[in-house]
C-alpha cells in the first residue's frame, strides 16, 4: 500500500537526518514545515529501493517536508508527468531548491518540457521562473536545439530576467555549438 510506503520512507529518514544542515537552512531562511536535512546523494539512496509509480509520488508531494518533495519529482514516472500534474506542482513550490530539483530530476524528462519551460520563462513568479531556466538547461545539456524563434525568446528573457538561472541557461545554449556561443555572446555584450 501507498501508506505504508510513505511511512517506510519517513522512516528512513532518521537514519540519514542531519540535524547541522536542517538548520543552516533555517538560518539562510530556507523554511519548510519539516526539514530532516537529508543529502540529494541519500534521497537518491532512498529512491532507488522504489520503483517510480505516480501513486506514490502524488503522496510524498502532499507532505509538505524538504524531502518528501525531492523524493516525489525523483519518483514520478516522467511519461506520467502532464501539463495539469506540472501546473499544480509548480504552483505548489514554494522555494527555488525544489524548483531546480523539479526541473532536473523530472520536468526536462517530459515530453512537454520545452513548453512548460517556456510557459514558465514568461511568468513574472521568480519560482516559475528559476524551474523554467533548469528545464531548459537541462534540455541543452542533453543536446535538445532550440528553434530560431525560440533561442530569440530565451535570450530576450533572460537578458530581461538576469538572475543566475537564465545566464547559466544562456551559458548551457552557447555551448551547444561555436555559433550559439557567437549569438548568446552578442546578446549578452548588450548588457
Amino acid at each position: 500500500m501507498i501508506a505504508d510506503q510513505v511511512k517506510e520512507i519517513k522512516q528512513q529518514f532518521h537514519l540519514y537526518m542531519d540535524g547541522v544542515a536542517s538548520s543552516s537552512m533555517r538560518e539562510k531562511g530556507v523554511e519548510y514545515k519539516i526539514n530532516w536535512g537529508l543529502k540529494i546523494s541519500d534521497l537518491k539512496t532512498i529512491a532507488s529501493k522504489y520503483e517510480k509509480q505516480r501513486e506514490l509520488a502524488v503522496e510524498l508531494w502532499k507532505s509538505n517536508s524538504r524531502e518528501c518533495k525531492i523524493l516525489a519529482v525523483m519518483l514520478m514516472p516522467a511519461e506520467e508527468f502532464t501539463p495539469d500534474f506540472a501546473d499544480l506542482w509548480i504552483e505548489q513550490t514554494s522555494t527555488t531548491e525544489i524548483a531546480q530539483y523539479l526541473a532536473f530530476y523530472l520536468v526536462q524528462h517530459t515530453a512537454d518540457a520545452a513548453d512548460l519551460a517556456f510557459k514558465w520563462i514568461a511568468s513574472d513568479n521568480p519560482i516559475y521562473q528559476e524551474c523554467g531556466y533548469n528545464t531548459l538547461s537541462g534540455l541543452f545539456t542533453q543536446g535538445k536545439q532550440p528553434s530560431v524563434r525560440d533561442m530569440q525568446e530565451l535570450i530576450d528573457q533572460a537578458l530581461a530576467t538576469r538572475s543566475h538561472a537564465s545566464i547559466n541557461c544562456l551559458n548551457k545554449l552557447a555551448s551547444l555549438s561555436e555559433e550559439h556561443e557567437q549569438i548568446v555572446d552578442t546578446a549578452l555584450s548588450r548588457l
